[in-house]
């Protein structure tokens, strides 16, 4: 039961964004609550929480908030987190999307393959710096950690 049931994204006040950016937003979560592992620990002598979780993203004060809650609306988890050691990793990743993007309107699939190895590369190196940042907050399995990798990079600032 500790995974992600809902996810609600706080996109207001963002550029919208392009429809292939769009697109990948709307796979990542339906992957994401198709399949997710979302741990969190108990702090202090209280229990872990048990899930299943609903999850809120949200840029507040140019800082990530993963606002965490059950199903019945309790709170249970809140982080904040810099957007400081994303900023690279998400810079990167829309460059190798947007060359992936137009890659496949006119590239060879030999070509577009080596892209969108570089892409995922990208994409993995995301994940692993968001797992890093959520260390000791909530657990997360490399899969998951993809998909919000993801979603993060649809409310970063420029993303």
């Amino acid at each position: 039961m500790s995974r992600i049931a809902r996810i609600d994204i706080d996109d207001s006040g963002l550029t919208p964004p392009t429809p292939e950016i769009e697109q990948e937003r709307r796979v990542a979560i339906y992957d994401l609550l198709e399949d997710n592992s979302f741990i969190l620990p108990g702090r202090g002598d209280a229990p872990a929480p048990e899930g299943p979780f609903c999850l809120g993203l949200a840029i507040r004060e140019r800082r990530l908030v993963f606002d965490t809650t059950l199903e019945n609306g309790e709170k249970v988890a809140e982080f904040h987190l810099s957007l400081g050691p994303f900023r690279q990793v998400v810079k990167d990743y829309f460059q190798i999307c947007e060359s992936y993007f137009e890659a496949v309107k006119r590239l060879p699939p030999s070509q577009i393959e080596a892209i969108d190895m570089a892409r995922r590369g990208i994409h993995n190196e995301g994940a692993r710096v968001l797992q890093e940042r959520l260390e000791g907050k909530v657990t997360l399995d490399i899969d998951t950690a993809r998909r919000l990798f993801t979603l993060i990079c649809v409310l970063t600032p420029g993303g």
